[in-house]
């Protein structure tokens, strides 16, 4: 999992909420990102010559540009898709209840209003499988929703 944020205290809860989940790598800006994961100059890698555990099926979102990517597909997001895609990623096996994702992508305190969040998550499921992605938001009926990963990819969430 990756996550890029320019505030300190914010990678430090990341990796206190995150510990044990999957791999985490916290970054600054996307600048030291791309340093992280350059490749260094040589020649072009064959198929066969793909690095152990580098897997395209990565969804990978990007704040800045409002964006989803995975497969080497994106998808524009809307901000509320955006936030609750995001919101999602921050621990993709717990189940978020109506008036957390509420509270999260409206920001609306004491509302919970169930319809709101069933139609955002219809269509962001919708773009998700025009990504071809295996993540997918799974109801929990009378809880909320998750995120879970049908197909194994690894999740990634960048500021």
């Amino acid at each position: 999992m990756i996550a890029v944020t320019p505030s300190a205290a914010e990678r430090i809860r990341l990796a206190e909420r995150l510990d044990g989940v999957a791999p985490l790598l916290l970054v600054a800006d996307l600048d030291e990102l791309r340093r992280l994961i350059a490749v260094p100059p040589g020649p072009a890698p064959t198929p066969s010559a793909r690095p152990p555990g580098a897997d395209d099926d990565a969804l990978l979102i990007d704040s800045a540009r409002s964006t989803a990517r995975s497969r080497g597909r994106e998808i524009g997001l809307t901000r509320l898709e955006h936030d609750l895609l995001a919101c999602l990623t921050t621990e993709p096996i717990r189940v978020w209840s109506y008036a957390e994702l509420h509270r999260s992508v409206w920001r609306d305190e004491g509302r919970e209003r169930r319809a709101d969040v069933q139609s955002l998550v219809k269509r962001l499921r919708r773009k998700l499988h025009e990504l071809g992605t295996g993540v997918a938001i799974d109801a929990v009926r009378g809880v909320g929703f998750r995120l879970t990963d049908h197909q194994q990819p690894k999740v990634s969430g960048s500021g």
